[in-house]
This record gives C-alpha cells, sequence and structure tokens, in this order.
C-alpha cells in the first residue's frame, strides 16, 4: 500500500513516511492509494481478540513494518485498556453504546493515540534528532496524546488547546502532566483557531523540517486505520447481522470517517449517522449542500465545537474521485471564503449519511431519561449520538452509539442532571490536587513556533 495527498502534490509515501509526515507538505491530508476490501474474509475474523483483529484490518495498510513488529507494536498499544474486550458493546433499551471510554484517559481517542505513540517511537528509534510532535485539542485529543507519548525517548511533544473552552477535567488530564518531554500551550481563542495554527505550522516547510515536527491530531492517517477496528469489534459482538447502522458524535469527522473506511472495506454497515452538537456546519452540509462556516458556540459537549471538520477533505476526496477539478473548487473556495457548495440533486449523499444535531437542552433530556429509563449514564457527547441516532435510526436492523468518553469526565454537568447520580472514577479522582502547568500564548504563529523552537533548542 502506498500513500498520497489529496491535492497531488505528494504520491508514493510508505505508511512509516505518511505517519511521519501527519499533514500533507502540500496542505493536503494524506491517503492510501486505495481502500481494499476485505468484505470475503470476514467469517475469519470473527472469533479474534482485539489486538489480533486489529492486525488483521491494519495489515493491508502497512507495507514497511514486519508483521512480528507490527502485531507487537498492537498488543503494547492495547495493553493499557481496563477492558480485555477493548471496546465492548452494552445493550441500552433498544440500542448498544460501544464504550470507548476504557483506555488510559477514558476517551475514544485512546483507541488510536496509544497506537499512533507507539509507532512513533517506532519509528523515530534509531535517529539522531528528536521528533517534535505538534497537537491542537478540543478536549480530549490532548490528554489521549499525552498518554501516549510521555516519557518517550526522544520524543518532544506539544499540545495546543484553547484556553478556558475545554472541560476542567479534560484540562486537569493534560496540564498535571510533569514529563519533560510535554508542553502544554493555551490559546487564546477556539479550536477552530488552534487547528488553523497547526495547518500554517505545517504549511512552513522549511520550520517543518528545521524541527522535525510531526502531527497526532486525526489528520495523522494512523488515527483513522486504528479507529477503523472497533467498527469490526462491533459487528462481532452483535453476531454478525446482515447489516447495522452506527451513530457518532462528530466534531472533526475523524471518527466517522473511519466508520466510512470500514463499510468501504467491505463492513455491512447500512448507514452512517453523523450527529453534530449546535455546531452543525456538516449537518447543514449534508442537508443543503453548503458547507459554510460560522461562530464557534460553547456548548456542554466541548470537544464537537468546532466549524472546520478536517478530515472532511479526506471524505470529499474520495467522494469527488476522477472529479479532480471539482474537488479542488470547492476545498480552494472554502479555505479563501469559509464557504464552498455543490448541487445535492446531483449527487446522493444520502445513501451513506443520515445526519441530525441536537442541542444542549435535547442532550440534558437525553442523558436525564437514558438513565431513568435504564440506570445507564451517557457523557454529552455520547448523548447527542444517542439522539440524533435513536430519531434517524432504522428500526428494523441493530443501532450502534458510540460512547466517546466516560462521564466522569464531566462532573458539573452530569451532577446538575442527575443530581443523585454516582460518576466518580478513580482515574479522575487522582487529579484532585495535583500541580499544573501550561503556557499561555496569543493566536499567533509566530508566537509559537517561538515557543517551539525554544524549548527544542533548552
Amino acid at each position: 500500500m502506498k500513500y498520497l495527498s489529496t491535492r497531488g502534490g505528494v504520491t508514493d509515501l510508505s505508511f512509516c513516511q505518511a505517519v511521519s509526515m501527519g499533514l500533507s507538505s502540500d496542505g493536503g491530508l494524506i491517503v492510501p492509494e486505495y481502500i481494499p476490501h476485505i468484505g470475503v474474509k470476514l467469517k475469519d475474523f470473527s472469533k479474534l481478540s482485539y489486538p489480533a483483529l486489529a492486525f488483521e484490518i491494519m495489515t493491508p495498510f502497512v507495507d514497511d513494518i514486519s508483521s512480528g513488529d507490527l502485531r507487537s507494536i498492537i498488543n503494547k498499544s492495547y495493553s493499557s485498556f481496563s477492558e480485555k474486550q477493548v471496546a465492548p458493546l452494552v445493550q441500552v433499551a433498544d440500542y448498544y453504546v460501544m464504550e470507548l471510554f476504557h483506555g488510559p484517559t477514558l476517551a475514544f481517542k485512546d483507541v488510536a493515540l496509544q497506537f499512533l505513540g507507539n509507532i512513533f517511537e517506532y519509528i523515530n528509534r534509531d535517529k539522531d534528532q528528536a521528533l517534535n510532535v505538534l497537537g491542537a485539542t478540543s478536549g480530549d485529543t490532548g490528554s489521549a496524546a499525552i498518554a501516549g507519548l510521555k516519557g518517550k525517548k526522544n520524543i518532544n511533544l506539544f499540545i495546543m488547546f484553547p484556553e478556558g473552552r475545554t472541560s476542567s477535567i479534560q484540562e486537569r488530564q493534560m496540564t498535571t502532566v510533569t514529563e519533560s518531554n510535554v508542553q502544554n500551550i493555551a490559546i487564546e481563542g477556539t479550536f477552530d483557531d488552534c487547528q488553523a495554527l497547526l495547518k500554517t505550522v505545517f504549511r512552513d516547510l522549511a520550520f517543518k523540517s528545521e524541527l522535525n515536527l510531526g502531527a497526532v491530531n486525526s489528520v495523522n492517517w494512523a488515527r483513522v486505520l486504528a479507529q477503523t477496528v472497533y467498527y469490526f469489534s462491533a459487528y462481532f459482538q452483535l453476531g454478525m447481522p446482515s447489516y447495522f447502522q452506527v451513530s457518532v458524535p462528530t466534531g472533526n469527522f475523524g471518527n466517522i470517517f473511519a466508520a466510512f473506511v470500514a463499510r468501504q472495506m467491505g463492513l455491512p454497515i447500512e448507514r452512517l449517522i453523523l450527529a453534530t452538537n449546535q455546531n452543525d456546519i456538516l449537518h447543514r452540509f449534508f442537508e443543503t449542500g453548503l458547507y459554510k462556516k460560522t461562530g464557534v458556540r460553547s456548548t456542554n459537549s466541548p470537544a464537537m465545537d468546532i466549524q472546520v471538520a478536517s478530515n472532511f477533505e479526506r471524505y470529499l476526496y474520495y467522494f469527488f474521485g476522477q472529479e479532480r477539478e471539482k474537488f479542488e473548487k470547492f476545498v480552494e473556495s472554502f479555505e479563501t471564503t469559509g464557504s464552498a457548495e455543490i448541487n445535492l440533486d446531483t449527487y446522493n449523499f444520502h445513501e451513506v449519511f443520515s445526519t441530525g444535531s441536537a442541542s444542549d437542552a435535547q442532550i440534558s433530556d437525553r442523558i436525564r431519561s437514558i438513565y431513568n429509563a435504564t440506570g445507564y449514564i451517557a457523557d454529552p457527547h455520547t448523548a447527542v449520538g444517542i439522539e440524533v441516532g435513536i430519531k434517524k435510526m432504522n428500526t428494523e436492523i441493530p443501532l450502534v452509539c458510540l460512547a466517546t468518553a466516560h462521564p466522569a469526565k464531566f462532573p458539573s454537568l452530569i451532577s446538575e442532571i442527575l443530581p443523585n447520580s454516582s460518576i466518580e472514577h478513580p482515574t479522575i479522582e487522582a487529579l484532585k490536587g495535583l500541580p499544573t502547568r501550561k503556557k499561555k500564548i496569543g493566536n499567533n504563529v509566530d508566537e509559537l513556533k517561538d515557543f517551539i523552537r525554544s524549548f527544542v533548542a533548552d
């Protein structure tokens, strides 16, 4: 398998080269040359453990790591999860919840970032220059990246997050880490500002080369690849139905793009239900054909407070297929004007996607109704997926809603909605009273570069 950029300026990359590059040097996103179809082999994977399943799903995409090394990396990545099954499926009422929060930071990002951290370590094991990894987070990516990379030899990690716009627990999970190779950077602005800074830095090819920069965000292909695995696991845990559907709380489009890849590989997902909060740029696009930025709204599901969904470009690349000029025109229009449009009468998006959005009030009501009916407690992001999933589901086939974070990460909100519930978790309790450290900087790319350069020089 070789990799290329969505924008055509980079081709013929190996897997490790694609992972190292992160965001393509031409500003595009790295994608495989094709998506292999493995549908005929599905039944052969039904009894495999999660790590063994991950090995089978990932192998067609990895061309430069030996089978033995890849298997060791995968086994190491999932040894830190509290559930042997990694992503267990739980029935709640007449739908299922796939719990993706049994990793070290209690969020679905652990599934990919434990793997990516070990891949980075493998790639950089014999190099003289340290790898400097830059990431931006709206909530859970930062702590999961830190858990995957803290203390690793010859690797430095710089995590940007929007000051005051993550939950208090999410910030403490990042800023209480004391390993010297980790730096937390609080940016004055929104997550979209952090993401724009990241893209600007990576497009400065001289700086990227000088600092040997790598990316930890879902722009990195390895994260998408790791996330495809749990959709296959869901299918097997359901008992291999003829079809099933998934509802995915969506901000940056990475998680649901992984489901799209799994579907293209032959997994019988009938529909992908894309669930947004009030930052509903993706829902609006699939309803109207207009992809247009508006102001970012602060909500009770902060990891989804995003108006620029980076991974959407990957989907558009595959969707437009050979219509290269239309793809390039769409991307250029959005980047230059903040708006791009297609005619929905020409394209049938709804064959694959069904979409919806949920307000803060609807999320709170859904958390309360789930608890009252079943005793199950959903975090606000999971509740977005359940709220939209229930409304959009095909009642004839199983519905799997992704639980992307443990409710203990949002104690204030859950206590307000469910005052008599208990959601304590020892991982969260251990953060209390610990000292914190972070560097505050403005929404300024030169200030960011100066900080990274000065840290690396020390």
